[in-house]
C-alpha cells in the first residue's frame, strides 16, 4: 500500500519550502530597502527604458547590506553619527539639544538646593534671626546667595575683614549645605561707596572687598566645603551697588555666593584660557619719534 504513493510528496514539499524561502527573502529585501530605492525600483518597472538610458544609482550601487550603510546596525538610510561626517546643521542641533538638557538638569538641581537652603534658614535657630539679611535668587549664572549688611548687624568689623560671630555662623551653615553640591562656586565681596580711611596708603575698598571675600572663603571651607570647589574669589569694591541711588546704604556691603551652572562655569574657564593665550602671545610696542 505504501509503495503506491511513491516520492511525489517530497517534490511538492521541496517546492513549498522553496516558495516560503523566496517569500521571506522578498520580505527581508523590502524591509531593508529605503524609500528612495523603492521609488527607484517602481520607476524602473514603470519605464525601464527611461531609467536605463538616463542612469541612476540604486541598491545595487551600495557597498554595504546594512540599511544605513557602514558598520552601525542602529542607523537607517540617510542617518549618520555626529562627528563621523554628519551634516554641520545636525551637529549644531545635537549640541544645542545637549546644552538645553544640561541647562534643564542644572535648573532642577539648583531649584532643589534653593529650597534646601530656604528650609535651613527657616528651621535653624542660628539663621532664622538673620533671614532678612540672606537673599536667594536664581540668575543666568546660577543660584545666587547674598548675605547683606545691616546697620545694626554688620557682617564684619568696621573697615576690617574680621568676621563677626553671627556672620561666621551664617557662612558655616551655608558652607555645610553646599558640601554635597557638584557645581563650582563663585565668591565675591562688595562694599558701599564710602571712601576707605586708609585709601591714601594704598588700601581701598577694592582691597577691603577682596579681603572680606577671602575671609568668607575660609569660613566656608572650615564648614567642610572643599577648597577646590571654588572657581573664583574676587573683590568687586563698590562697582556693583545694590542701591545705586543710595551708594552709602549698608545693604551695598555684602558677600555674594553663586552656585554656578555648568554653562557659566564653562564660560568662565573659557575666558581664563583666552586670557592665558593672549598673555603668552608676543606684543608689539609702538614708539613715537
Amino acid at each position: 500500500m505504501h509503495g503506491v504513493h511513491g516520492g511525489a510528496w517530497k517534490i511538492a514539499y521541496a517546492d513549498f519550502v522553496t516558495a516560503m524561502m523566496a517569500f521571506f527573502l522578498l520580505m527581508w529585501l523590502l524591509g531593508s530597502t529605503s524609500e528612495g530605492d523603492k521609488k527607484g525600483l517602481s520607476d524602473y518597472f514603470a519605464a525601464p527604458l527611461k531609467v536605463s538610458l538616463m542612469g541612476g544609482s540604486g541598491a545595487g550601487a551600495s557597498n554595504s547590506v546594512l540599511p544605513g550603510g557602514g558598520t552601525d546596525l542602529t542607523l537607517h538610510a540617510g542617518q549618520s553619527r555626529a562627528g563621523s561626517g554628519a551634516d554641520p546643521i545636525q551637529k549644531k542641533m545635537a549640541a544645542e539639544a545637549m546644552k538645553a538638557e544640561m541647562a534643564r538638569q542644572d535648573a532642577k538641581k539648583l531649584a532643589a538646593l534653593s529650597a534646601k537652603i530656604q528650609t535651613l534658614i527657616n528651621n535653624s535657630p542660628k539663621l532664622a534671626e538673620y533671614k532678612s539679611q540672606i537673599r536667594l535668587e536664581s540668575t543666568p549664572d546660577g543660584l545666587q546667595i547674598q548675605i547683606v549688611d545691616d546697620q545694626k548687624r554688620p557682617m564684619f568689623d568696621n573697615g576690617s575683614a574680621s568676621v563677626k560671630s553671627y556672620m561666621r555662623d551664617i557662612l558655616r551653615e551655608i558652607g555645610a549645605a553646599l558640601n554635597g553640591v557638584e557645581n563650582k562656586i563663585s565668591l565675591d565681596g562688595h562694599t558701599d561707596r564710602f571712601m576707605y580711611s586708609s585709601a591714601d596708603r594704598g588700601y581701598s575698598n577694592w582691597e577691603l572687598s577682596s579681603d572680606r571675600a577671602n575671609a568668607s572663603r575660609r569660613e566656608l571651607v572650615a564648614a567642610g566645603m572643599p577648597d577646590d570647589k571654588l572657581a573664583r574669589v574676587v573683590g568687586m569694591g563698590s562697582s556693583q551697588l545694590l542701591e545705586p541711588e543710595d551708594p552709602l546704604n549698608p545693604i551695598n556691603r555684602r558677600i555674594g555666593i553663586v552656585v554656578m551652572t555648568r554653562e557659566a562655569e564653562e564660560r568662565l574657564m573659557g575666558a581664563r584660557r583666552t586670557n592665558v593665550t593672549n598673555a603668552t602671545e608676543p606684543t608689539t610696542t609702538l614708539s613715537h619719534p
